[in-house]
């Protein structure tokens, strides 16, 4: 698959809208995600919040997965229990024949979260909080999925933080004793050069529930 492909898929991603925009579209994105996407535009997400995490976590966390798309993220955790979290049965099937998680959930997480497990010890991310996709109220929001303490630790697109008011949200949600103080570290988004996306920043955002 070519770069144009690759681009022309994230191109609609980004484009996205309602959670139906985001089940219609995955759906057919699925198949071909790991090589027609994230090998052909050198997606390294996954792997820089794996890292970020194991900085800070323990071992044999239980680990929320949002967005866990195809299963990418779990390849660089190895020894924890994670479980996966999407909008997107055919995506969640790819992940499932991976082997590398403990249980699924196909849910809209922009909407009631009461039926969802609440005891994790982290919470992951990669690439699930950019244009067309979840914003900073959905971010705090799943601060319910977690024990007091628990880490989270996600990628969150530059174009994306400003417009969606992350700062303020996070800001205020650190006011207000919900969170720790956050940190932040810029990256890369995409490692190989030579298409229009090669120059995306992400923030490495990190903090824990108080």
């Amino acid at each position: 698959m070519t770069q144009k492909t690759a681009k022309e898929l994230l191109e609609g991603a980004y484009a996205l809208g309602s959670a139906k925009d985001n089940v219609d579209y995955y759906a057919d994105f699925a198949a071909v995600y790991d090589e027609g996407f994230a090998s052909d535009l050198g997606y390294q997400s996954p792997r820089m919040i794996a890292e970020y995490l194991a900085e800070v976590g323990s071992d044999a966390m239980q680990i929320a997965d949002i967005g866990c798309g195809t299963g990418l993220i779990a390849d660089h955790l190895p020894g924890h229990q994670i479980d996966g979290y999407d909008i997107s049965p055919e995506m969640i099937e790819v992940a499932r024949e991976k082997g590398l998680y403990r249980e699924f959930y196909c849910a809209d997480l922009t909407g009631d979260l009461s039926a969802l497990p609440d005891d994790y010890d982290a919470l992951i991310s990669a690439g699930t909080f950019t244009m067309g996709h979840l914003d900073a109220g959905h971010l705090l929001g799943l601060l319910a999925l977690l024990k007091h303490n628990a880490w989270v630790a996600v990628t969150i697109s530059q174009a994306h933080f400003d417009k969606a008011g992350f700062g303020d949200a996070l800001n205020a949600a650190l006011k207000n004793g919900l969170i720790t103080k956050p940190e932040f570290r810029e990256f890369s988004i995409y490692q190989k050069a030579g298409h229009d996306h090669s120059s995306d920043k992400g923030w490495l955002t990190r903090f824990q529930k108080a």
